[in-house]
């Protein structure tokens, strides 16, 4: 049967995140393949148009990648009927408005998160959506990672038993700009700016703990600026007056605890840029972006603590690896593709605007429980 086309206006995309994962690694290697397979037998090509606030830079984006269409011109990229989907990479301070610009136009909808910069914004934008009966989803891309998967895996197993905690690590050492250059952008260390570790990760833990250990009811979390200043992209020192690091606990559902260090300023001795050990009654395992190695009660380790003496056991050896069953696609790309099957054939999703409010909701709780040195409850949230 003939094939569907799907006009992708893409904001925001000429950003690390943005072209790497959601234009090169996704939407072209999508085309590449072919389009997205439907169950009726057609297939569907995205047909991306790329829009930045600078036509010069879209335009090198453009010609880099034989894109033929490209434009600087938001408003007329909406009021084009051809193009049906609009995304949005850019920044977190312009997103809400521009996903009700969007849903004004009878757009659907997808963008990176967090959705908006407050709770009460993320929710209005979930209501417009809503309302205007257009599809609507979130990138939640960490949990497609084979880690994570292989994570999820074990515990629909039931291979812990009753989980009795998490406890993740993430971050690495970003310079500050005179050693060597920074490998984050400056504006993510400005609050007038949007700048905030606690906002950027808090939503990426809300869907990680949700759906792959149990939801999240409360936070207790304390934030820090360590470095106080930095250099930006043109060689000017900067005050850093946003949080770069965030020191956070979590009660889920079912007494489990988890706790979660995120760090802009730590530098790494573990497997992987971020890591999830889970403990249960039956056993334990650890996962990074893609292994997920396990420990089972009769394969676990009796040791004694003696400090008078070395260790001679070395627990590192002691676990077994998940295998890897399956060929792991692109996290990104996976979520694309499902979207596209949610547009077109109702295909199953659950990574929508509401989804994205519960991560704003979280991260929102955070910054609260740090300014009042409390713990926050999170309340259900509905439409």
């Amino acid at each position: 049967m003939a094939d569907q086309r799907l006009g992708i206006i893409m904001n925001g995309v000429t950003g690390r995140m943005g072209t790497n994962q959601h234009l090169v690694r996704s939407i072209l290697a999508i085309r590449e393949q072919g389009g997205v397979a439907l169950a009726n037998g057609d297939t569907v090509m995205p047909d991306p148009l790329l829009v930045g606030r600078n036509g010069q830079k879209v335009a090198r984006l453009a010609r880099a990648h034989g894109i033929e269409r490209w434009t600087s011109d938001l408003d007329g990229a909406l009021e084009n009927k051809d193009d049906a989907l609009f995304f949005d990479a850019a920044s977190t301070q312009l997103r809400a408005g521009l996903l009700e610009r969007a849903i004004a136009a009878g757009k659907h909808v997808y963008c990176e998160k967090p959705v908006a910069e407050t709770l009460d914004d993320a929710l209005r934008v979930a209501r417009l959506a809503a309302r205007a009966g257009i599809r609507h989803g979130v990138v939640q891309d960490k949990i497609f990672l084979p880690g994570l998967l292989k994570l999820k895996m074990l515990r629909d197993a039931g291979f812990f038993g009753r989980i009795l905690s998490v406890r993740g690590e993430f971050g690495y050492w970003v310079f500050e700009g005179g050693l060597q250059p920074a490998q984050r952008p400056s504006w993510n260390y400005r609050k007038a700016d949007g700048g905030s570790i606690i906002l950027d990760m808090l939503c990426h833990w809300r869907y990680v703990l949700d759906h792959t250990i149990a939801p999240v009811r409360s936070v207790s979390c304390l934030g820090a600026t360590h470095i106080r200043e930095r250099i930006d992209e043109a060689g000017k020192p900067y005050k850093a007056d946003a949080d770069d690091a965030a020191y956070a606990i979590f009660e889920l559902e079912g007494d489990i605890v988890a706790q979660m260090n995120s760090s802009w300023c730590t530098r790494v001795n573990r497997d992987d840029l971020v890591t999830f050990h889970v403990d249960g009654t039956k056993g334990s395992a650890v996962a990074g972006l893609h292994r997920c190695v396990t420990q089972a009660n009769v394969n676990t380790p009796k040791p004694v603590w003696n400090p008078d003496q070395p260790q001679t056991m070395r627990f590192a050896g002691q676990w077994l690896e998940v295998p890897d069953t399956v060929d792991f696609d692109n996290g990104f790309k996976v979520q694309w593709e499902m979207f596209i099957r949610h547009i077109f054939e109702d295909g199953p999703w659950r990574h929508d605007l509401l989804e994205g409010a519960r991560g704003v909701q979280l991260a929102e709780a955070g910054l609260k429980s740090w300014r009042e040195r409390a713990w926050v409850d999170l309340p259900d949230l509905a439409l």
